[in-house]
């Protein structure tokens, strides 16, 4: 098998003028887009993604985007499995992301936990540190302009910090979000670890509380059936994300 790799821009980014149309209609009728389902209740995007799950600003502008959060214990069973923990700027909207996080996987039965950063189109890179359950992550992704980003991640657990420098040409900057991920090879979606249940803090983007920007609140499901579910998120950025099936 391929190594996993994060693939957002097909799960939920929106064309431009599809979005401004249902955000600028309340009481609008459901809707499919590059295969998301949407509503929209007051303004905000309520969406279904394939592979995500977690929140998202969008509008376009962002510049920053950081969060902490405590790595989930996934629970193994025979079948191999993925589960990714993210932050990043682009994806929805946009067809690249830049991103930092981690991975908690099942192989063999038996947990693997791990770190990485990507910016997608290009693929996952792996960073060095070692990652276990209940560690407090705290991550950031900023972009510098011309093109720059500095994605920082720090395991305050364990007392290390990664910080990567990365250019990407033309940047969008549509979105700021912070997912929970099942991963994607070639092939598509790959199945997704039980996680349990992964709590983010303090998620915010350009230093507001992500919950100022009204973002959009992202469910995983396939199928007909959920796979993981954001709760509410609070005035400080505080929320979490529930695995419902595998």
């Amino acid at each position: 098998m391929s190594s996993p790799r994060r693939r957002t821009a097909a799960a939920v980014a929106l064309s431009g003028a599809i979005s401004a149309a249902l955000l600028a209609t309340p009481a609008a009728p459901a809707a499919v887009v590059d295969g998301t389902a949407l509503t929209v209740v007051h303004g905000i995007r309520n969406s279904t993604s394939g592979n995500w799950s977690g929140y998202a600003a969008t509008g376009g502008g962002f510049t920053s985007v950081s969060a902490g959060w405590t790595e989930p214990a996934v629970t193994c069973r025979s079948q191999t499995s993925y589960a990714s923990f993210w932050i990043g700027l682009d994806g929805d909207g946009s067809n690249s992301v830049e991103q930092v996080g981690t991975e908690s996987d099942c192989s063999g039965g038996r947990p693997v936990y791990s770190a990485w950063y990507e910016m997608y189109p290009s693929g996952p890179v792996g960073l060095t540190g070692p990652v276990s359950p209940g560690d407090a992550m705290h991550a950031s992704v900023t972009s510098g302009g011309a093109g720059s980003f500095t994605l920082v991640l720090a395991d305050r657990t364990r007392g290390w910090t990664r910080t990567v420098q990365a250019h990407l040409d033309n940047p969008a900057l549509a979105s700021a979000e912070v997912i929970a991920e099942a991963p994607s090879d070639a092939a598509g979606v790959l199945p997704l670890s039980d996680f349990g249940t992964a709590a983010f803090t303090g998620a915010s983007a350009d230093g507001t509380p992500l919950g100022a920007f009204r973002p959009d609140p992202i469910t995983m499901a396939n199928g007909g059936t959920t796979k993981a579910a954001p709760g509410p998120i609070s005035a400080s950025g505080d929320f979490t994300v529930t695995w419902r099936s595998g």
